[in-house]
């Protein structure tokens, strides 16, 4: 088991074909409230993935364990597309661009709000897995989606800035068409944006 990935709420392992993400404590929380954010994240990210399964690609889960707030899941060995987008030939980008925007539109429609939609959390392996659901939460509120719209905007604009504006383009139509509220989130990401 090796650690792949650290950042401020999790550690995240490979053990051979599963990935352990493992929530770390934080000393300056009381220990009673920590284990509680612990357990309540854990619990949450792990049913927003089982909710998510049949919805749009995400890595399976094996197990959730909230008391040790892990959740092990399938390792999807693929390329992460905030380090690989802008290496892969311009058409295969845009049909990427495209997936991602029928992806977030079937997510929003199942009201699930990623918190963190950026390309650092989705993974190609012949499509686009998405992953990290740590900030993730269920609701109804257009203004949250359109805020899931601003962040990989925003990702997209800075991390891929060669080719932003037709990756961009290209998901927001794909978006539009897949969802049953485009036209509102889409409306509402420019009030967000200002």
């Amino acid at each position: 088991m090796k650690v792949i990935a650290q950042g401020a709420e999790a550690v995240i392992y490979l053990d051979g074909k599963e990935i352990i993400k493992e929530r770390i404590s934080k000393g300056y929380r009381i220990k009673f409230i920590d284990d509680r954010l612990i357990k309540h994240r854990t619990r949450r990210e792990g049913r927003i993935l089982e909710r998510l399964k049949d919805v749009i690609s995400v890595p399976k889960v094996i197990n959730v364990s909230e008391r040790y707030g892990k959740i092990i899941m399938e390792f999807i060995n693929g390329d992460k597309l905030s380090d690989h987008l802008d290496n892969y030939s311009k058409v295969k980008m845009i049909k990427i661009a495209n997936e991602i925007g029928k992806s977030v539109a079937k997510m929003h429609d199942s009201n699930v709000v990623h918190g963190d939609l950026t390309t650092s959390n989705m993974i190609f392996k012949n499509k686009v897995y998405f992953i990290d659901f740590g900030l993730s939460f269920v609701d109804e509120k257009i203004e949250h989606k359109a805020v899931d719209l601003h962040l990989i905007k925003q990702a997209m604009e800075s991390k891929h800035y060669r080719y932003y504006e037709e990756l961009f383009e290209t998901l927001i139509e794909s978006y539009c068409k897949a969802s049953k509220n485009g036209s509102r989130v889409v409306g509402r990401l420019d009030k967000v944006a200002s």
